[in-house]
């Protein structure tokens, strides 16, 4: 597992702040985020007007931001920059007919997410009709801390790495059941790690619930994780485990089968 949380006070004589800055403006757009003026995008990326300016106009010339001289957005060249390591993973390609067959089974949308950061990032998604207010696409991100997939890659994390990510957490009151104590995530990351397997009960949105398993490479180490997420309405807790999770875990253990084979 890679080191999910970044010490400034450890970066090397290397490191070059520019591109953090660079990457940062590129991070500033997102779903709520499609388009944004020169102050939006320098405030959501904690940058001075001036240095958001420069930034901007670079990506503009690289082709990777388009604007119309007031408004600036995303293009799709931006896709390029995570292309390599998708690509690499194998992962997408791997989990895509496995999810497939999961939503025939269960009638419900099911994804893959890594961890990033403070966030999972859905890398592969198969969905039945849209459940969130928030769309959900490949790229899109979320709470670690507030989601299935995120607890359950947390939870195999090492010891040190958790605790890390535990004291380096904001965790939002995204719903009235939402987890904003560290302790007590803390403990669900426990329980998780114990059963196998994560369920989140309207902690990312209301009316909402996801089951999710890890995923782990030859290697024995979690790397992902794939869910089903489900409308309240569709059951009690008890009849979306006993329904999902047997077809959730199916499907994983299917996912790292192939994925040793495309190691093999």
């Amino acid at each position: 597992m890679s080191e999910i949380v970044q010490d400034a006070g450890t970066r090397s004589g290397e490191f070059v702040q520019s591109l953090e800055r660079g990457l940062a403006v590129i991070r500033a757009f997102g779903t709520d985020r499609a388009r944004m003026t020169l102050s939006e995008v320098a405030r959501e990326a904690e940058l001075s007007r001036a240095s958001a300016r420069r930034f901007l106009h670079t990506l503009v010339e690289l082709g990777y931001v388009v604007t119309d001289g007031r408004v600036f957005a995303l293009r799709p060249q931006v896709l390029e920059l995570g292309y390599a390591y998708l690509s690499s993973l194998s992962l997408p390609d791997v989990a895509q007919p496995h999810l497939e067959q999961l939503v025939e089974d269960v009638g419900e949308s099911s994804s893959v997410a890594v961890l990033d950061g403070a966030d999972i990032v859905y890398v592969a998604r198969v969905a039945t009709r849209r459940i969130m207010s928030a769309a959900i696409q490949v790229g899109t991100r979320f709470p670690a801390s507030a989601t299935s997939m995120g607890r359950a890659v947390l939870a195999h994390v090492s010891d040190g790495e958790r605790e890390a990510f535990l004291a380096a957490a904001t965790l939002l009151p995204l719903t009235a059941h939402t987890i904003t104590d560290k302790g007590l995530l803390r403990a669900e990351l426990h329980a998780v790690k114990e059963q196998g397997w994560a369920l989140v009960d309207q902690e990312l949105e209301e009316g909402l619930r996801s089951i999710a398993a890890p995923l782990c490479d030859a290697a024995g180490r979690v790397i992902a994780a794939v869910n089903v997420s489900a409308p309240v309405r569709r059951g009690p807790v008890e009849e979306m485990v006993a329904g999902f999770l047997p077809p959730l875990l199916r499907a994983a253990r299917e996912i790292e089968a192939d994925l040793v084979r495309t190691r093999t």
